[in-house]
């Protein structure tokens, strides 16, 4: 049966500044773990830690560009691209260009706290 979602779940984020994360369907809004869709709004100079997560990430750029490190290097994603991050690889993110950025994130199997497994 198709469920409508009507507004997102606003999560914590981390990082060196407020990010707004609206997750639209996933653990926390929808109760789906096998995938996550979230809304990202990142200020300027936001930097989160590094990462090896268990899930795939595949993000869409929307507004700005996103910064994403990986071990064999730095991408600068802009407005209309997309990056996909692989499960298992170190990765991080960051806006560091004035304006910030806006994108979608859409992580497989869905996101958790218990599987993104931040640097410490």
């Amino acid at each position: 049966m198709a469920r409508k979602i009507v507004s997102p779940a606003v999560i914590e984020a981390a990082g060196s500044k407020p990010k707004r994360i609206e997750e639209f369907i996933g653990r926390v809004n929808s109760g789906d773990a096998g995938v996550s869709i979230a809304r990202m709004t990142s200020p300027a100079g936001w930097i989160e830690p590094g990462q090896r997560p268990e899930f795939a990430e595949y993000t869409l750029v929307l507004k700005g560009m996103l910064q994403v490190e990986t071990e064999q290097e730095t991408l600068q994603v802009r407005a209309g691209e997309a990056v996909i991050a692989p499960a298992g690889e170190w990765v991080r993110y960051s806006t560091p260009e004035p304006g910030g950025a806006g994108y979608v994130a859409v992580c497989v199997p869905a996101f958790s706290p218990e599987t993104v497994h931040r640097d410490e």
